[in-house]
């Protein structure tokens, strides 16, 4: 966060349409001028597939049976009740009966259990089958991948059932909540953050939620995560990926003292420079932050770099009340839709926005496209400044 204190955009989680086989002969048939059968009631309805789940995720191509129609989902969903109006997400494949007797996690099934082990790093094709050696179970890529863990990232594996030893994972979305709620597991924080320092602690991160409920709390689930992810990979850029703790730079340390300030630099002229995710620095930011949480930041600038709570709660402080050199916060961008490049202009839009620094901007959008894939979620539009 260097003021004052003063593309490569990937395309939409939109899955396969694929087009059913009835309805292009049917089309076929119509563009002739030759009558169309309809199949009649007689005719025996296909058997229903496994029940919909409003807590599964939904990748392009998966099924699921409700109110006895079977349905195949066009692309990421969750949440979202089968129907031929809202998104256009489900796809209906006519009336089924049968079967489908309790709510069970659907999955892809056939074919016998001799897959390879899971190795993480190695590049995975759409359609492949692994072994997960953790839990024993299976899954399949529905998306290409570079070896993303498959418990972790719904939107590039799903659950697989194959016979001979094989058996239906449980679904990554029925795992124990996350402490305080927050979209992010801790297993999902230490795939993002596989080198950070061990001083920006997961529970740290969650202790700080409370200072400002509706961080990463506002509106859908998507939003949720794509907010989660829009201040992780800011944070990821600022710090070197957790890395840093402090500014390195101790050259600027004796600058960040704005002595027009009434309550002037009482900790010391060099003693606020950048400190935790947000790199917070600049007396007068201090101030501020430690005014909106209840901490006397101004006096002890130190405990930034001490407390992992307060380190994160500096950086929520940020993220949810400063434009900064922007016109709305990180926050306000994220969940009113401006899209991520508005929370880049927002920490540092000076310096880097408008073709100041589009290597630093990029760096920001390959972190949070690689987080949202991590959560399973669409990046949304306006990712660049």
């Amino acid at each position: 966060m260097s003021h004052t204190r003063t593309s490569h955009r990937p395309a939409h989680r939109a899955g396969s349409r694929r087009g059913r086989v009835a309805a292009l002969l049917t089309g076929a048939l119509a563009a002739t001028g030759l009558a169309v059968m309809v199949p009649t009631t007689s005719t025996a309805a296909a058997a229903c597939t496994t029940p919909y789940s409003a807590t599964q995720v939904y990748t392009g191509g998966m099924s699921a049976s409700y109110n006895g129609h079977n349905w195949n989902a066009k692309w990421w969903t969750q949440g979202e009740t089968p129907s031929t109006g809202g998104s256009g997400v489900w796809a209906d494949q006519g009336a089924c009966g049968g079967g489908g007797g309790t709510t069970t996690t659907p999955t892809p099934s056939q074919g016998t259990c001799n897959h390879p082990t899971w190795v993480a790093g190695t590049q995975y094709a759409t359609g492949t089958v692994v072994k997960y050696a953790p839990n024993g179970q299976y899954y399949i890529a529905t998306h290409d991948n570079p070896g993303y863990d498959p418990t972790i990232s719904t939107w590039y594996w799903s659950p697989y059932t194959c016979t001979g030893g094989g058996t239906t994972s449980p679904s990554p979305t029925t795992t124990t909540p996350n402490p305080g709620g927050f979209v992010v597991s801790e297993a999902q924080f230490n795939q993002m953050f596989p080198n950070r320092n061990s001083f920006y602690t997961y529970s740290g991160l969650v202790t700080a939620l409370n200072a400002y409920p509706a961080f990463a709390n506002t509106g859908s689930d998507t939003v949720k995560k794509q907010e989660a992810a829009a201040f992780l990979a800011n944070i990821s850029h600022e710090t070197g990926g957790l890395v840093y703790v402090v500014e390195q730079n101790t050259a600027n340390y004796p600058h960040y003292c704005d002595t027009t300030q009434p309550y002037g630099c009482p900790a010391g002229q060099a003693a606020y420079y950048g400190r935790g995710p947000i790199q917070l620095s600049w007396n007068f930011n201090y101030k501020a932050a430690g005014d909106a949480l209840g901490i006397d930041l101004l006096n002890n600038p130190n405990l930034v770099q001490t407390d992992a709570a307060v380190a994160w709660k500096t950086g929520i402080w940020y993220w949810m009340t400063q434009n900064g050199p922007g016109t709305m916060t990180a926050h306000n961008a994220m969940v009113n839709g401006a899209g991520f490049g508005e929370t880049i202009r927002s920490i540092n839009g000076s310096l880097e926005c408008n073709g100041g620094n589009p290597a630093q901007v990029q760096s920001r959008v390959n972190a949070y496209t690689s987080f949202t894939s991590i959560l399973g979620v669409p990046t949304g539009s306006n990712l660049s400044c």
